[in-house]
């Protein structure tokens, strides 16, 4: 399995604040974080961009 690097961006303003790096395998949904967002300045959730 080949891992790739991609983008966590905040739900609620969209900026991509965080990186990850994730396993390509048979995955189908986009990985979902709870994290903080410093422009929100609160905990809001990420999600994976292309």
């Amino acid at each position: 399995m080949s891992s790739k690097k991609t983008a966590l961006a905040c739900s609620v303003c969209g900026s991509r604040n965080y990186a990850k790096k994730v396993n390509e395998g048979n995955r189908t949904e986009r990985l979902e974080i709870k994290k903080f967002c410093k422009y929100c300045n609160q905990h809001t959730l990420h999600r994976e961009t292309k």
